[in-house]
């Protein structure tokens, strides 16, 4: 099964990362471009994707299929 996706800031570059990889997936001037890129790597594998701030924080994680999010709270 594939990893989850992280999307993060780094070098100066929006990236998105297979969990376990060594090296990002993509690259992308804006965080929107990358957001909405780790989204259909999410969906197309049905894990999670991970959406950090600048600082590393996680600011937003969504998990695919819906089905799967193992929490009773709407978010």
């Amino acid at each position: 099964m594939q990893g989850d996706i992280d999307t993060y800031h780094e070098n100066g570059q929006w990236k998105n990362k297979v969990e376990g990889n060594t090296q990002a997936s993509n690259t992308h001037d804006t965080k929107e471009a990358a957001v909405a890129k780790g989204r259909e790597m999410a969906i197309e594998a049905g894990v999670e994707h991970i959406i950090r701030n600048l600082d590393g924080q996680i600011a937003e994680r969504q998990t695919y299929p819906r089905s799967r999010d193992p929490r009773n709270i709407p978010g």
